[in-house]
């Protein structure tokens, strides 16, 4: 495709992982110094090359990975912690270079990748802006052009003349955002790290890549908030264990990542409990019945799960948990409130309940449900914790635009009215 801007073909990056000193930065005489201890211990002892050195081990952080990119996508980046997404950008971004594979860019690229990304920490603000510029090949007088636009949306005009080291982390993100985003570039590649601001600059964030997307220019963006992913990108690329695992519609590589991140939650759990009464299986899915894991505010959850009786318990306690991201319960469901039990059943007997969560309000994230049943509130047969996840978006039945405050965590359905 003659609008193609960037090409990888069979990627791959290797790390050795487990040795004593990684690979950094060093100096002419220390590799001379090196070099000599080297060629010394091998005239003493030689090695035996056969033996392969126990405290090291290969690791493909990134491996046999390839897609196009055309110019004005804005491309969101999924996956597990681990999957590759920071290490793609990096190589993406000729910070790390590939251990295999092509990459053909065209064009100028700015990348925000870590806080202080690009930026010296002695220089000033004002001379970071132009040391950034040059960087991606702008002359003076085009820097000069943008100049006043990235100090106003940085909001850091009273500190510009004070060494980048002395700034907090929310205004190093500010200042290296505006940089990297109002210089032009033809590919702007942003990393999770815009999480480090306050709301209200994140907002600002987004709307200036829709911007830039909206300009013809290509946006490379990592997240795990699905619901910016989902408001920002035009396509996806689902990472899983260093590979492309689908590339496409944001909604459709979403809900295969949400798929697969449940199958990995169900694969840790740990039962607890006499195991009288154990959940024999349990899913989450919509009204209708259709198993589902990603859910809009507003939207109806049903929780489903099979009771298995090994031993007759009587009217047992059934209970929900939910928790968020940062692993805060705020949320608790119990059959005994709803007047619903069951009565005692035969040994080994299985029990279907579904529970149906109508209109739920919760803040936009990723969001662990746990299940517990006892023989009374104090004993358990049966405790899986985090074993279903989640993922709540922002739909359209709310009309305030996101990010929230940190603080809130749920909305209350309401109706106003003035007498």
């Amino acid at each position: 495709m003659t609008n193609t801007i960037i090409r990888v073909e069979n990627l791959g990056k290797k790390y050795i992982i487990g040795l004593k000193q990684q690979e950094r930065y060093t100096a002419l005489r220390d590799k001379i110094a090196n070099g000599v201890k080297s060629l010394g211990s091998k005239l003493v002892s030689p090695v035996d090359k056969r033996i392969p050195n126990p405290a090291s081990e290969e690791f493909w952080a990134l491996k046999d990975v390839s897609f196009e990119i055309c110019q004005g996508d804005r491309v969101g980046i999924i996956g597990r912690n681990g999957a590759g997404k920071s290490t793609l950008l990096k190589v993406l971004s000729r910070i790390t270079e590939p251990t295999i594979g092509l990459i053909s860019i065209k064009g100028r690229l700015a990348s925000l990748l870590e806080v202080g990304t690009g930026f010296h920490p002695e220089l000033t603000g004002r001379e970071n802006i132009y040391l950034n510029g040059a960087i991606l090949g702008m002359s003076k007088v085009e820097i000069k052009q943008k100049f006043d636009e990235i100090v106003e949306f940085a909001e850091v005009e009273r500190f510009l003349d004070t060494p980048v080291k002395r700034y907090s982390s929310g205004m190093y993100v500010r200042l290296a955002f505006a940089v990297a985003a109002h210089l032009e570039p033809e590919i702007l590649v942003v990393d999770e790290v815009l999480a480090v601001g306050d709301s209200a600059f994140q907002k600002k964030c987004l709307g200036k890549m829709e911007d830039v997307g909206k300009e013809g220019r290509t946006v490379l963006f990592v997240s795990h908030n699905m619901g910016t992913v989902q408001q920002l990108c035009s396509k996806c690329i689902f990472l899983e264990q260093g590979k492309v695992k689908a590339m496409g519609l944001p909604n459709e590589m979403i809900d295969m990542y949400l798929q697969s991140a449940a199958k990995w939650v169900q694969k840790d759990i740990k039962r607890q409990g006499n195991g009288k009464v154990i959940f024999e299986k349990f899913f989450i899915t919509d009204e209708e019945g259709n198993p589902k894991n990603i859910f809009f505010m507003g939207d109806t959850i049903v929780v489903n799960f099979y009771l298995l009786f090994y031993e007759s318990v009587n009217y047992p306690i059934i209970g929900i948990e939910v928790r968020n991201s940062f692993q805060e319960s705020f949320a608790h469901l119990i059959n005994i409130d709803d007047n619903f039990f069951i009565e005692r059943p035969e040994n080994h007997k299985t029990v279907r309940v579904k529970v149906e969560i109508p209109q739920i309000f919760l803040t936009p994230s990723v969001y662990l449900f746990s299940l517990w049943v006892g023989e009374n509130m104090s004993i358990a047969c049966d405790y899986l914790a985090d074993c279903m996840l989640v993922e709540i978006m922002q739909g359209d039945k709310l009309k305030r635009l996101t990010p929230y405050p940190a603080h809130v965590k749920v909305f209350l359905n309401s109706t106003w009215q003035q007498i």
